[in-house]
């Protein structure tokens, strides 16, 4: 390579790091007991609480923690997911609901935050868990067992509270 070229290819890079660099938002008046995944952009579509989710405890019963969540009842909301969005509260997931238990597979196409993926069954018990997805990778993400629900959560999410196989879920939406 020429060094004109090399000066030109060396000016090109350091701009666009540049410009990746000042898109970045920082978020500063979160509590600390709430996590942030990476950046915003105005034009990422806004978290909707529609509903309110708890974890309860295989041993007791008890609530492990509450969310609130985004519903995706039909085909269009469960094919969109968490695409395009550049962050989310640790307080914040989306709730997919199929019509019936089968073997799901999710991906992270498009999908920019990495994420704890939770497949549930019809009894609303959590069979399979997927963590630390890879943003962007269209690798399938399966559950291995038949699941009517699948949660999306923040990556580290389940490590954090204690969230594990055995453990059930009881939600309500609002209306």
């Amino acid at each position: 390579m020429s060094p004109t070229r090399w000066l030109l290819f060396n000016a090109g890079l350091c701009l666009y790091i540049a410009g990746c660099h000042n898109n970045r938002n920082q978020v500063s008046n979160v509590p600390s007991s709430e996590t942030v995944t990476t950046v915003t952009t105005a034009n990422e579509p806004p978290f909707k609480k529609e509903g309110v989710l708890y974890f309860l405890s295989k041993v007791n019963n008890d609530t492990l923690r509450q969310i609130d969540i985004e519903l995706a009842t039909n085909d269009q909301e469960r094919a969109q997911g968490l695409m395009d969005r550049k962050s989310m509260k640790d307080t914040q997931g989306m709730l997919f609901i199929f019509p019936h238990a089968e073997e799901q597979s999710f991906w992270m196409k498009n999908t920019y935050i990495s994420l704890d993926i939770i497949y549930i069954d019809e009894k609303r018990e959590i069979v399979s868990v997927q963590k630390y997805t890879t943003p962007l990778s269209e690798e399938s993400l399966p559950s291995f067992k038949k699941a009517q629900y699948v949660l999306e959560v923040n990556a580290g999410f389940c490590d954090k509270y204690h969230i594990a196989y055995g453990d059930k879920i009881s939600y309500k939406e609002i209306k």
